[in-house]
């Protein structure tokens, strides 16, 4: 259209509006806008309304002259946005497969948490602090081991590659041991002894391990550093505190006079219990006030307990105000009501 514009307005207003820059500049705006085709159309049709200037002008004019030079920076100017449009798209081709590099790793460090898990429901919703990625240093898995089925949430210290690194450590040794250990207090010795040979001094992540042995109505918590879980399904959502409250993180435990202990809270057809990061429990809006995590929307209106982790999700996303500042990874596993249709944790 700017061509076309152009090159009319060049013939009813006469030589002296001085209007070919307008036709020399075309091919750069479609550059902008389009592929290299679209920049090779335009400046195809920009450079035949240039040359056709220079045959309507007298030779040897000042008019005549304008129009060869006109053309000549056309041609450039066509030439310039080819270039441009091929490097754009072997930059796009190369960000592409990045990207395609990166969800591989996502899979492979933070793995799709299965819906079910025996009598286990599973929901969950993981959010990066960090602009474009899809992964950072929060953790989370879920493994139907023979001793139950286990689960891990933590966080590891710092953000960008180096909290990654130590989420996918600390998730690596866990993979193995779920399955090796027998007991879940063997499972954080398991993990101590191996991310403190791994991590540097000011290097830890704080986690909460869970385990839900079949045929019991009650899950055994070690929280090593890490905020409590809340238990949903009575009266009111409460948090689940124990005395692994105040233990340290997994890469500090050596800094400690006795390991993080097991504790138990119920776990019957209703309850449900959600695990969590500091992503949410810090969050805080405008006014510097916390997210009210026992009293917001989310958890105490009933609900699909698959949905509600999204929900939270959204609700933490709208009292912030903004993106997160911090990884945000909430992990809502439940025990459905044996009657069909009853959807509340």
């Amino acid at each position: 259209m700017l061509v076309v514009g152009t090159f009319v307005m060049r013939l009813e207003l006469g030589r002296e509006w001085g209007l070919l820059p307008l036709l020399v500049a075309s091919p750069a705006v479609a550059a902008a806008l389009g592929g290299m085709l679209y920049t090779l159309a335009v400046g195809v049709l920009s450079g035949a309304g240039l040359f056709f200037f220079v045959l309507d002008a007298q030779p040897g004019t000042e008019s005549h002259r304008g129009a060869v030079l006109s053309l000549v920076a056309g041609v450039g100017v066509t030439a310039a946005g080819l270039l441009a449009c091929w490097i754009r798209a072997r930059r796009d081709r190369e960000l592409a497969e990045v990207r395609l590099v990166a969800e591989s790793a996502q899979h492979v460090v933070l793995r799709p948490v299965p819906r079910r898990v025996g009598p286990v429901g599973l929901s969950m919703r993981y959010l990066s602090a960090a602009s474009g990625a899809r992964i950072g240093g929060d953790l989370y898995d879920v493994a139907d081991t023979p001793h139950g089925v286990r689960l891990i949430v933590g966080d590891a210290e710092g953000k960008g590659l180096p909290g990654v690194q130590m989420a996918a450590a600390a998730l690596g040794v866990f993979r193995e041991a779920a399955f090796e250990e027998g007991c879940l207090a063997g499972v954080v010795r398991r993990m101590e002894d191996s991310l403190a040979r791994q991590f540097g001094d000011e290097e830890f992540v704080t986690a909460i391990l869970a385990e839900i042995k079949p045929g019991t109505d009650k899950m055994e918590l070690i929280s090593c550093g890490h905020p409590p879980p809340l238990l949903l399904g009575g009266s009111r959502p409460q948090f689940a505190d124990g005395p692994g409250t105040g233990s340290l993180p997994l890469g500090l435990g050596g800094l400690a006079h006795a390991p993080s202990a097991p504790y138990v809270i119920p776990f019957a057809p209703g309850d449900g219990v959600l695990f969590y990061t500091d992503g949410v429990s810090e969050a805080r809006n405008r006014a510097g006030e916390f997210f009210p995590l026992a009293q917001c929307a989310s958890v105490t209106t009933p609900g699909d307990p698959a949905t509600l982790v999204g929900r939270l999700a959204d609700e933490v996303a709208r009292y912030v105000g903004h993106a997160p500042d911090d990884d945000l990874a909430v992990l809502l596993a439940y025990r459905p009501e044996p009657r069909p249709g009853l959807t509340t944790p």
